[in-house]
């Protein structure tokens, strides 16, 4: 599974400038909880990756959790009007509103990500090297974990980013 590097790597490639520490692993979020019954088993996840002047969202592949070369969504900062966080159950609900209407995703939270699809995706098999057994030779870095207070921090305060960037 891929390290927090081939996210940043993949982003300048398509021409973004990203920030550091920035990324995690999200999906789109489903309207109630038929949705996410019914998305149980086919749901797609994306890198979440906060740029310089938007968010990008690299995907990840279906059958082999690789993360894809290609961008599959850009957010520009100018164009959004409010975020909200908000806790859903296991996950963070993410809430943007743009001009161009509301996209809300789901994040993973960090407690349990070592054995849910976040942990598997920035780390690899799930909770193997993470260090949720202790510290070790082979321990890897759950980017997803280590990232997603800061990276909600930086969420909330994107609309005063709106008039920084325009």
């Amino acid at each position: 599974m891929p390290a927090e590097k081939f996210v940043t790597e993949f982003v300048r490639e398509a021409g973004y400038n990203p920030i550091p520490d920035r990324a995690i692993i999200v999906t789109y979020a489903p309207a109630n909880l038929s949705e996410k019954i019914a998305r149980f088993f086919s749901n797609e996840f994306f890198a979440l990756q906060m740029c310089e002047k938007s968010l990008v969202l690299l995907p990840f592949g279906r059958m082999s959790f690789m993360l894809k070369k290609n961008v599959a969504l850009e957010i520009p900062y100018t164009s959004i009007r409010r975020v909200e966080i908000k806790e859903d159950m296991f996950n963070w609900r993410i809430e943007l509103d743009t001009d161009d209407g509301l996209i809300a995703l789901s994040a993973q939270q960090k407690e349990l990500s070592e054995f849910r699809t976040s942990g598997t995706l920035s780390v690899g098999m799930s909770g193997f090297g993470s260090g949720i057994g202790g510290a070790g030779p082979l321990k890897t870095a759950n980017w997803h974990r280590a990232n997603l207070d800061a990276t909600l921090t930086a969420l909330k305060a994107l609309p005063g980013r709106r008039e920084q960037t325009a």
